[in-house]
């Protein structure tokens, strides 16, 4: 018989009539002949009026307590469930994250899962029980009570979906799939039929809030296909597969992150170890960093600028100050800025279309929306506005592309396979630590050059223009890092060595026309990707790769980073050397 896990957030249990209704949605399922597993997240608000009422009385409540509290919000509405199930006249058992057999590490308020046994939860089922798993908990080797964190509840279900090996994971929530963007924010926005785990990676790490980015590490690890649809509804909804909605076109969707601080540290001194040592005390802390950009060093001096959620201001000051008591001289000063937004694009076909970054830097341009920031990898393109410019912004971008326009190439949804017993058995064996990071792949390109502008004003429409000239020059554009500043900017991107003269001219004469530090030259270079899920969530990767080219006199000369991706570029001598020493260091979470 067939599993079904169906999870319901908060919104979908906040009252007695709320929690009926799901109690039905999991009969009606088990009725059609699925065994169903329910994974609940706290009543409405009620995780925020926990967290509230600690603050009252300490504001800064220990994290291990913290886990005890919020963890009962879950077990209230379990509970309450199962009552709903068992009032309707069907068998319904609840558990707790330990109860379950959920062990996850020692991470409090942000643990990850490490196994779950399932002989518990599988008897019940047998038993001809529905099964109300309280998500968003677990239970360390010491037996005390940990939270996995934001969206932890989706984590439960979908980690939940892999080790019963379910026919799919079914996500009700408040709205009824998933868009092309906010619709509150983009009225024009549209619900997607389909959409492929990469792109929904990248859309729920930069704000896409239907889904959380360590769900979905777990849907594509394991296989499980991901069914979004409205608790008030029987719409359709949205399913999360392998296969895109669309192979022609580049874009499948914009997202926005409302709160965003960009963090700007000058002066670095330019010599291998440095950016590890400024980001470990950061990493250690478990704090996300998203667009890292390392730019090209002048003057024996580089900058590195992040973005970071705004909650984690307060803890990312902390690193930088422990950093600068630690090693006075590994930077001269740094800055922060909270009033911006991040606005992106994501789409697999990004790969196989060229100037789809330009065209997102022409439409910002004609709205006189200025560029403060840019990071791109291979399906996606981040960049930085002002707040109050944002909503605009993403609304220009939606246009441009015509994401509210249903693509001419969708086809007939197909319902995903269940995975083949070889398939199954090789999965499980990962399911030991099945949160661990997986690096899918390796590479070195030695066939790139970089160009850097330095002191470009800032100003709307720069980017715009620069890349419109690089396009007409015939030159392709791989990687594009745009640093920050308060009134000039600096401006890298690589191309191909064979236009690495005619870059260099052209950049010159761009140079000339804003007055600003003319490029002196433009060097070859070696760009090393790593893909894999995982290489954001798992803070300490990035300052584990960055260790190992420190250790081994490698010096980085730029950072560019995304959900799935990466990227880094150092002196094109030093380019399988630096492949060396990082399949090594990396050899126990680099893919069989």
């Amino acid at each position: 018989m067939s599993i079904i896990v169906q999870k319901f957030g908060g919104t979908s249990v906040a009252d007695s009539n709320k929690i009926l209704a799901a109690a039905r949605k999991a009969i009606r399922a088990q009725e059609e002949g699925h065994q169903v597993v329910m994974v609940v997240s706290a009543m409405g608000k009620n995780t925020d009026k926990l967290i509230a009422l600690a603050k009252e009385i300490e504001e800064n409540p220990p994290a291990r307590e913290m886990d005890m509290l919020l963890s009962t919000g879950e077990q209230v509405s379990v509970a309450l469930v199962a009552i709903a199930i068992q009032h309707l006249g069907y068998k319904a058992v609840s558990m707790t994250g330990a109860q379950i057999g959920i062990k996850t590490n020692n991470s409090f308020m942000k643990a990850r899962i490490e196994s779950i046994s399932t002989d518990r939860i599988r008897k019940a089922l047998n038993d001809g029980n529905i099964v109300i798993a309280a998500g968003f908990q677990g239970v360390d080797d010491n037996y005390n009570i940990t939270t996995l964190g934001r969206g932890g509840s989706d984590t439960t279900a979908v980690a939940l979906a892999a080790v019963l090996n379910a026919e799919s994971c079914e996500i009700y929530t408040d709205v009824d799939g998933v868009y092309t963007a906010d619709p509150r924010v983009v009225p024009k926005a549209r619900r997607v039929k389909q959409i492929s785990y990469d792109e929904m990676l990248e859309m729920a790490s930069l704000g896409a809030g239907v889904m959380h980015s360590r769900s979905i590490e777990f849907a594509k690890n394991f296989q499980v296909p991901i069914h979004v649809r409205a608790s008030y509804s029987d719409e359709p909804g949205t399913m999360i597969v392998s296969e895109p909605e669309s192979t022609e076109r580049p874009v499948c969707g914009a997202a926005i992150a409302k709160d965003e601080v960009r963090f700007s540290i000058v002066g670095i001194a330019d010599r291998p170890g440095m950016t590890d040592q400024i980001f470990h005390p950061i990493a250690n802390r478990q704090i996300a960093m998203d667009m890292v950009v390392q730019n090209i060093g002048i003057d024996g001096k580089a900058e590195i600028a992040f973005t970071i959620p705004a909650t984690e201001l307060s803890s990312t000051l902390k690193a930088i100050a422990e950093v600068k008591e630690n090693i006075p001289d590994a930077f001269e000063s740094y800055t922060y800025d909270n009033n911006l937004c991040k606005v992106s694009i994501v789409g697999l076909g990004m790969e196989r279309q060229v100037g789809v970054a330009e065209k997102m830097f022409e439409t910002l341009a004609a709205r006189g929306i200025n560029i403060q920031m840019i990071t791109t990898s291979e399906i996606k393109v981040s960049v930085l506005v002002s707040k109050d410019q944002g909503a605009e912004a993403i609304r220009a971008v939606h246009d441009a592309f015509e994401l509210g326009i249903t693509p001419s190439d969708v086809k007939p949804l197909v319902k995903p396979q269940m995975i083949s017993d070889e398939e199954k058995i090789r999965l499980i064996n990962r399911l030991e630590h099945m949160e661990d990071l997986l690096i899918e792949n390796v590479t070195l390109d030695e066939t790139q050059a970089s160009v850097t502008l330095f002191d470009l004003p800032q100003e709307p429409g720069l980017a715009s223009r620069i890349f419109r000239r690089v396009t007409e020059a015939g030159i392709v554009v791989d990687m594009i890092v745009q640093s920050s500043g308060d009134k000039f900017t600096n401006l890298t991107f690589t191309v191909e060595r064979s236009c690495a003269d005619a870059a260099l001219e052209l950049a010159k004469e761009i140079a000339a026309k804003l007055n600003c530090t003319p490029p002196k030259s433009c060097p070859p270079v070696a760009k090393i990707s790593l893909s894999g899920t995982g290489m954001r969530s798992h803070t300490l990767v990035a300052a584990r790769i960055l260790e190992t080219l420190a250790e081994a006199g490698i010096n980085i000369e730029m950072i560019n980073t995304s959900e799935m991706r990466f990227n880094l570029v150092v002196e094109a001598k030093d380019g399988q050397r630096a492949l060396a020493v990082l399949k090594d260091e990396l050899k126990d979470v680099i893919a069989d």
